[in-house]
């Protein structure tokens, strides 16, 4: 794939073994102040007084995006750098859909990541899942304020690309959002990380890590999105020049332990409408209309 734009070999080699890498200060405190900014009015929480806040942890709909080639030029070269620009669709944007933890699990006492803490899965509720599924090339959290530990983060199951690879090489047929055996894969995992950082952080997550909400025992406001970046076709394992793989491609055949791997789709490729999207439509009138009368 070429030299690397702003990676390091040492997070090459941290996403090759971890699943991961931190791109750090990829935009200002006050770029994420405009963002977010309206955040409350849309909620129609108020931010000095907990009693409103209706809701520990909130996904919003987005109302405004953005080219992040633009306003976050390093972490768009941190994309081109494990995915390779020319497999990237195109606009790659993110978004104002604010994932809003204010206080998740507060009333419980804080329990560190594991394999038993609740709530693990592997993102892509909108599509049936093949081992070379072009939907999801990167995950993102995106730290549109400060993530403090114990304070709303990440949890992060960073040896988990090895499970979910064998499990979709063993299952070319697709699995469906739902069908994933979460316990038994988060299960095969050891290596749990806190995703904490401060605004302007950016995460960039091989599509197969599993992760989930930890507690908000702070009770501080946390704002993260994590749009995921889109492939213009499937990843390929077997290509016939090994510099031609992407880091993303070197992971998972790293993950099934082999230097190439040939993979044949055997079910259909088709969308699925989450109810997210239809719980989201019907939150954005809603917050139209706070917007509006503010």
């Amino acid at each position: 794939m070429g030299e690397y734009r702003v990676l390091t070999d040492e997070q090459v080699e941290h996403f090759l073994d971890h699943g991961y890498v931190v791109i750090n200060d990829c935009f200002s405190e006050e770029a994420a102040a405009e963002l977010t900014g309206s955040i409350w009015t849309r909620l129609g929480y108020d931010p000095d007084d907990k009693a409103t806040w209706a809701q520990p942890s909130i996904h919003m709909p987005s109302h405004r995006r953005f080219d992040v080639r633009d306003f976050a030029p390093k972490a768009w070269d941190a994309v081109c750098d494990l995915v390779g620009e020319e497999r990237i669709a195109k606009p790659y944007r993110w978004s104002d859909a604010f994932i809003v933890n204010l206080g998740e699990g507060a009333d419980r006492p804080w329990v560190d990541a594991s394999a038993e803490v609740g709530g693990w899965h592997k993102d892509g509720d909108f599509f049936r899942h093949f081992l070379d599924s072009p939907e999801q090339g990167l995950l993102t959290l995106v730290l549109w304020s400060e993530v403090r530990h114990q304070g709303g983060a990440t949890f992060v199951a960073a040896d988990s690309v090895g499970p979910v690879a064998r499990y979709l090489a063993d299952h070319p047929e697709g699995v469906l959002p739902t069908e994933f055996p979460i316990k038994d894969l988060v299960g095969q995992c050891t290596e749990f990380v806190e995703a904490t950082g401060k605004v302007g952080d950016v995460f960039l997550l091989h599509p197969y890590v599993l992760h989930a909400k930890a507690q908000n025992v702070l009770r501080l406001p946390r704002y993260i999105t994590n749009p995921p970046v889109h492939l213009t076709e499937p990843m390929r394992f077997d290509r016939e020049d090994p510099a031609d793989f992407s880091l993303l491609e070197r992971a998972v055949l790293r993950g099934l332990g082999v230097d190439s791997y040939s993979f044949r789709a055997t079910g259909p490729r088709e969308s699925v409408v989450p109810e997210r999207v239809r719980r989201q439509e019907r939150m954005k009138a809603e917050e139209e209309q706070r917007l509006a009368a503010g």
